[in-house]
C-alpha cells in the first residue's frame, strides 16, 4: 500500500514516515499543501494522511480541490483542531476519518487499515434526479454516461437542490448553508453559481432545469 503524508511539522512528519515504513507501507512525505496536491492529484496513492493547518494550501482546501478533480483516494485528517464544527468541515470536504493530535500509534494504524478496507469496497455516494446523478465523492454531475466536474460551491448548490427535490430553496437558505450566517455574500453570487450549473446541464443535454420563482427562490425541475 502506498501512502502520502502531508505534515508541516518536520519532526512529526519524520516520525509518521518511520511508523508507516516500519509497518510495510510505501510512503511519500511532504510538508506543504500545494506540494501535497501535486502528489495526490496523480491518483497513485492508496491513502492520504493530511494535516489541516499547512502552508501554501490548508488540508480542507486541498481535499476539496482533489475531490472536485475526481480524485477519490481515501483521506484521514490528522490535526490538532478538535472543535466539532472543525471535524464537520473536514468530513464534509471529503475526508474518511479524523484523528486528533496527540494520537496513539496503534490507533492511527488501525484507522488507516480501516480506511483502506473501505477503499476496496468503495461505492460511489450518489444523489439522483431522474437520470441525472450527482457524485458526492467526486463532485461530478452525470447524465447518459457523460460527466462534468462542479466547483465546490456549485456542488453545494446542486446538492441542496437535489436533496430538496420538489421544494423551493431560497437564496437565503443557500447562502446560510454554503457560506454561513456572517457572510457578506449576496444573492448575485448565488445567481452566478446557478448560472454556471445551468450551462453544465446544457452541455450534458440533461432534461433538467433550475427554475427561478420570483421573490421566492429556486427549484429543480424535469423538462418535458
Amino acid at each position: 500500500m502506498r501512502l502520502l503524508i502531508a505534515e508541516d511539522d518536520p519532526k512529526l512528519l519524520k516520525s509518521l514516515v518511520h511508523i508507516f515504513e516500519t509497518n510495510n507501507y510505501s510512503v511519500d512525505g511532504v510538508d506543504d499543501g500545494a506540494t501535497a496536491f501535486d502528489y495526490a492529484a496523480s491518483g497513485e496513492y492508496d491513502g492520504l494522511i493530511l494535516d489541516i493547518m499547512m502552508p501554501a494550501m490548508d488540508g480542507v482546501t486541498l481535499l476539496k480541490k482533489l475531490r472536485s478533480n475526481g480524485i477519490t483516494t481515501p483521506a484521514l485528517f490528522l490535526t490538532a483542531r478538535t472543535e466539532t464544527y472543525q471535524k464537520i468541515e473536514g468530513l464534509d470536504a471529503g475526508a474518511d476519518d479524523y484523528l486528533p493530535k496527540p494520537f496513539a500509534t496503534g490507533e492511527l494504524l488501525a484507522r488507516v487499515r480501516a480506511m483502506l478496507r473501505r477503499k476496496d469496497n468503495f461505492i460511489p455516494d450518489l444523489l439522483r434526479f431522474g437520470k441525472l446523478s450527482l457524485n458526492r465523492s467526486t463532485y461530478e454531475i452525470s447524465y447518459n454516461e457523460s460527466s462534468l466536474s462542479l466547483s465546490a460551491k456549485e456542488f453545494q448548490v446542486m446538492e441542496m437542490l437535489m436533496r430538496q427535490q420538489g421544494m423551493i430553496v431560497t437564496a437565503e437558505q443557500l447562502i446560510t448553508h454554503i457560506w454561513g450566517w456572517n457572510t457578506d455574500v449576496d444573492t448575485s453570487v448565488v445567481w452566478v453559481h446557478i448560472s454556471n450549473i445551468r450551462k453544465k446541464l446544457d452541455i450534458l443535454s440533461a432534461p433538467v432545469s433550475i427554475r427561478f420563482v420570483r421573490n421566492v427562490g429556486y427549484i429543480l425541475e424535469a423538462i418535458g
